[in-house]
């Protein structure tokens, strides 16, 4: 299944299925039972969402905007230096541990919609990554066991601003600016990708490809994070974990390729699908 969430051209907010280019309203058939799709992990009502597959659509995908697919996940992890060509780019040692940074759900934004240049800072820098979507609780949950603990997985822009990344050691006000987070365009369900270790990823610039790699590449792969996150973290439906981006980010560059207003984003991974944005410069 593809699972999206949106807002109507009344500016309702639901969220349904995507079936080829057409939306079926989920949020609206489950009524009072789920208003969002969170909602509906919450409530264990996935089963129910599946069985309006078949159901007639109620909108075309192009009359909608897209919003996040989890628009307030209860978490927001992102992890650092998670894949190898990354790593070496820096030249920093491989972490003996994941490397978690928070980011705050407010600073996301959905498919289509601008990423905003701040207007403190130049430095906006672009991290393509695969996103998972947590679908049910786990709590020390066993690397064998941890795919089960996953709803599905879509793409992430993990927008940075790398001068505020540089005032302290802790990276999340470098992660959380307003309108830095591209997420969706929609959300691929686990029996869809047969091992999410192994997808390529790319992202674009105004058509430039600027990074690709295989998920083969990251140093833990996304059964070792749900595991390990599942340690310190109560993980719940609804959680968003970005597993890391590859080599290639604006500012390893010589000189530095920062994003500016007019640039066109596309973050596109295998089996999910592409996320597009436009930049703009902050109001």
């Amino acid at each position: 299944m593809k699972l999206v969430s949106f807002l109507t051209s009344d500016g309702e907010a639901s969220f349904g299925l995507l079936v080829e280019q057409d939306v079926v309203d989920v949020g609206k058939r489950l009524g009072g039972k789920a208003r969002s799709l969170r909602g509906a992990l919450e409530a264990g009502l996935l089963d129910n969402i599946r069985a309006f597959e078949k159901e007639r659509p109620d909108y075309r995908l192009g009359d909608l905007s897209l919003l996040p697919p989890i628009p307030e996940p209860p978490k927001l992890v992102m992890i650092g230096l998670n894949y190898r060509s990354h790593q070496e780019e820096l030249r920093v040692p491989v972490p003996k541990n994941p490397m978690m940074i928070g980011r705050f759900a407010n600073s996301q934004i959905g498919h289509g919609e601008p990423i905003i240049r701040p207007s403190n800072s130049e430095a906006l820098d672009f991290e393509g990554e695969l996103a998972v979507v947590i679908g049910q609780s786990a709590r020390n949950i066993p690397r064998q066991q941890a795919l089960n603990a996953v709803l599905g997985y879509a793409c992430y822009m993990d927008g940075t601003i790398r001068d505020f990344q540089n005032h302290t050691s802790q990276v999340t006000p470098a992660k959380s600016f307003p309108g830095t987070g591209a997420f969706g365009p929609w959300i691929v369900t686990r029996d869809e990708i047969a091992d999410p270790d192994k997808l390529n990823l790319e992202t674009r610039i105004n058509g430039e490809v600027m990074q690709r790699a295989s998920t083969s590449d990251m140093i833990w792969g996304v059964a070792d994070l749900v595991a390990y996150l599942s340690t310190c973290l109560a993980l719940q439906p609804g959680d968003v974990i970005c597993t890391g981006t590859p080599a290639g980010v604006g500012w390893t560059r010589k000189p530095p390729r920062w994003l500016k207003r007019g640039d066109r984003v596309e973050v596109e991974i295998t089996g999910i699908g592409t996320l597009m944005n436009p930049v703009e410069d902050e109001a």
